[in-house]
């Protein structure tokens, strides 16, 4: 059931694709998703962000229809839609994180019992799950049960099933946990050409920089909130300069000592130290001379990537969740260091 939208004016703006406002979830006290807006548009990649336990499993779950949002709305094309529509799941396909094949069917097999739940014409089904294991690189195990398959085909075939029955929008958790550098490009690959040749939109959740880099714009989603919404380029823009990386013990410690000898600002991360500093090559001797030999395992100079960006936004270390010493709420004090004083993620974000 849905309530329909106001009717766009001739030569007026298509709605979103799929968009949300104030989505709020809770478990018991605890607050996974606090107000979260976003807009996707037709044909669009875009990708929420964020570490273990920044709410994207709970809000994947509320967009698959897996559980009610205690507060808010979402809306498909315009339209809202009710607590218990089958709308978005008849038009959407899904790629969960955790395995959902039938390990005793065979690929094909699986791909064909997804499009007869959608109810895909025999003919169209067998064409269409010919066609996506083609893609996949799996038409020579067709006919092996999918339990025999190694992690990174059935990954895989998990993509090609969500993709059966033709869906309007792909929604996809950590689509490429487990897969080899060329799987990911398979994968992606597939994705790239189903938006090409029919429109697909594709919505999804990462931790990986890498993968998110593949999206047309991202939303950062930190303790439940959602702190930045754009291009991956735009967001790596917002760290100037290069990115000094101190690989040592200690990091938050260590982020204190450099902070204070040398009136930097840094960070620790997993496995060291990150400053943010423009002319980075400079500081490089400048840190050498300050520690005893032997206290970085080394130190290197690049540009800013997804990683830094979030860290910026948020005071939070992508890959293991809060850094050494980050508080928890978003205005608590992050986990940097500077002369006098912590920056908290709302001076970060400024």
């Amino acid at each position: 059931m849905t309530d329909a939208g106001a009717t766009p004016r001739p030569g007026a703006a298509a709605p979103p694709r799929l968009a949300a406002r104030g989505l709020s979830f809770a478990y018991g006290d605890r607050r996974v998703l606090d107000g979260v807006d976003f807009d996707v548009r037709a044909g669009e990649i875009f990708g929420f962000l964020g570490p273990n336990g920044a709410g994207k499993s709970t809000l994947f779950a509320i967009l698959a229809g897996l559980l009610p949002p205690a507060g808010g709305e979402i809306r498909l094309d315009g339209e809202r839609l009710g607590p218990r529509s089958r709308a978005l799941r008849a038009r959407m396909g899904v790629v969960f994180q955790e395995p959902s094949l039938d390990a005793k069917l065979s690929a094909r097999e699986n791909l064909l019992l997804g499009a007869a739940l959608f109810a895909v014409p025999r003919a169209d089904a067998a064409r269409r799950a010919d066609a996506l294991l083609e893609a996949a690189g799996l038409a020579e195990r067709a006919g092996d049960p999918a339990g025999r398959l190694s992690g990174g085909m059935r990954r895989r075939l998990e993509l090609a099933r969500a993709l059966v029955h033709a869906p309007e929008v792909l929604l996809l958790d950590e689509p490429t946990t487990g897969l080899d550098a060329a799987a990911f490009r398979r994968a992606w690959a597939e994705i790239e050409a189903q938006r090409r040749s029919r429109g697909l939109t594709a919505v999804l959740t990462t931790h990986r920089p890498d993968e998110a880099e593949r999206c047309d714009r991202l939303a950062v989603l930190s303790h439940g909130r959602v702190v930045a919404v754009d291009t991956p380029a735009a967001l790596r823009a917002s760290v100037s300069g290069d990115v000094v990386v101190v690989e040592a013990e200690g990091g938050a410690d260590l982020a204190g000592e450099i902070a204070s000898r040398l009136g930097v600002d840094a960070r620790a991360v997993a496995g060291g130290v990150a400053v943010a500093r423009d002319r980075g090559h400079e500081l490089v001797p400048r840190l050498v001379e300050a520690f005893p030999p032997g206290r970085f395992r080394s130190v290197a100079v690049r540009r800013p990537t997804l990683a830094d960006a979030f860290l910026r936004l948020t005071g939070e270390d992508l890959g293991e969740g809060p850094a050494p010493g980050a508080g928890g709420p978003l205005d608590a004090p992050g986990p940097s260091a500077s002369p006098g004083r912590a920056a908290t993620a709302a001076e970060a974000r400024r």
